[in-house]
C-alpha cells in the first residue's frame, strides 16, 4: 500500500476503505448496515465476532462475501457433535519414514467461520480459545503460530436448543461482538428475492490486502481518545456489576453478573474504530454508546426476576445508557 504522510491521512484512508468495503458487501447482503459495520468493526479492531440469528438471515453468505472483499484466506468449519479438536486444530501424523509431521487443520487461515458453534460440544468449542487469544495453536508440546489478521466470526441459532451446547461464559468472552441480525424489511426481501432468483450473482471486488488491514488495526489503536471518555466506559461496565459499590439499580434488580474488564477494553477500541470509519479523528461518548450494546450482551447474566418479568439483557443496557 502507499505509504501515508501523515495519521490524518492514514484516518481518511481508513474511511474510505471501510466506504469501499461496505459497498461491495452491499452488492450481496442486503439491509443489513447495521451488522456489516460491526463485523467490519471487529475486524479493524482485531476482534472476533459471534453472529446470532435463525436460519435464512444470510449470516454465512454475509461472512463469505466479507473475506472474498478483504482478499484474505477463509476456512469453513460446520460444527456437529462429533467433531473433534483434531478436527480443527490438525494432527500429528507418521509419514513414510516414520516421522512425525503436523497436518495443519482449518483453523489456519485468515478468517474462519465457525457455522453453528453450539452444536458442538465444550471439548471441541475450547479448541479455539487458544487460537482466538494467543495467534498460536499448541500441538504435543509444540507451538504453530496463526497468520494475522486472524478472525473467528461464529454463527448460532437461536432457535432448536435441544441437543446444542450454550459456549461457556470464558469463550464468549474472547467474542467482542455478539451481533443479533432480525429479519429484514419488506422492501429489503424484494431485493433479496430479486438477486438470489435470477442467473445473475453479483461479483464482489477486493479491497483490501491482509498488509493494509494489519496497518489499519494498529492505527485504531494509536487514535487519542479524551480521559472522561474513557472514564465513561469504564463507568459503563462498572454500572453492570450488581452488589458492587458502582453497580446501578437496575443491575442490582435484574442481573446475577456483570461485565468483566474486556467489556471496557472492547469499549474503548469499537469506540476509536467508529470514529475512524464514521470520518472523525477522535471517539467521543456517543462513539461508546454505538457499540455498547453488541459488547455488554454476551458479558452479564440476568437473575431469575429478570427473566420471570421477560426483561432482556438490552432492556437493561438500554436503562444503563
Amino acid at each position: 500500500m502507499e505509504p501515508f504522510k501523515t495519521e490524518v491521512e492514514a484516518a481518511n484512508g481508513l474511511h474510505e476503505a471501510y466506504n469501499k468495503l461496505k459497498s461491495q458487501i452491499s452488492k450481496v447482503i442486503i439491509g443489513q448496515d447495521e451488522v456489516v459495520k460491526l463485523v467490519l468493526t471487529s475486524i479493524f479492531c482485531q476482534g472476533h465476532s459471534l453472529l446470532v440469528g435463525v436460519p435464512g438471515l444470510a449470516k454465512t453468505l454475509l461472512i463469505q462475501t466479507v473475506a472474498s472483499a478483504l482478499n484474505l484466506s477463509f476456512n469453513r468449519i460446520q460444527f456437529t457433535p462429533d467433531l473433534m479438536p483434531s478436527d480443527i486444530l490438525g494432527a500429528e501424523t507418521l509419514d513414510k519414514e516414520r516421522n512425525f509431521q503436523f497436518i495443519k487443520g482449518p483453523v489456519f487461515a485468515n478468517i474462519i467461520l465457525a457455522d453453528e458453534i453450539n452444536r458442538t460440544p465444550p471439548k471441541t468449542q475450547a479448541a479455539l480459545l487458544e487460537s482466538m487469544q494467543e495467534y498460536k495453536v499448541t500441538i504435543a508440546g509444540h507451538d504453530y503460530f496463526l497468520e494475522k489478521p486472524f478472525f473467528v466470526l461464529a454463527t448460532q441459532n437461536p432457535i432448536e436448543q435441544e441437543g446444542t451446547y450454550p459456549l461457556p461464559e470464558a469463550q464468549l468472552d474472547r467474542f467482542m461482538f455478539n451481533i443479533l441480525l432480525e429479519y429484514p424489511t419488506y422492501q429489503s426481501e424484494v431485493e433479496i428475492v430479486k438477486i438470489t432468483t435470477g442467473n445473475e450473482f453479483p461479483e464482489v471486488s477486493r479491497v483490501l490486502t491482509a498488509d493494509e488491514i494489519k496497518f489499519y488495526q494498529e492505527l485504531v489503536r494509536k487514535v487519542p481518545i479524551a480521559d472522561n471518555v474513557v472514564e465513561y466506559a469504564v463507568n459503563l461496565v462498572h454500572k453492570t456489576r450488581p452488589k458492587t459499590d458502582s453497580g446501578a439499580d437496575v443491575s442490582n434488580e435484574y442481573l446475577e453478573w456483570g461485565a468483566g474488564p474486556r467489556a471496557s477494553q472492547y469499549l474503548v477500541l469499537a469506540a476509536k474504530c467508529n470514529a475512524l470509519i464514521s470520518g472523525k479523528y477522535s471517539p467521543d461518548i456517543e462513539d461508546v454508546q454505538a457499540t455498547a450494546k453488541p459488547i455488554l450482551r454476551h458479558r452479564i447474566v440476568r437473575n431469575f426476576k429478570a427473566e420471570a418479568e421477560g426483561i432482556t439483557v438490552d432492556n437493561v443496557i438500554e436503562q444503563l445508557l
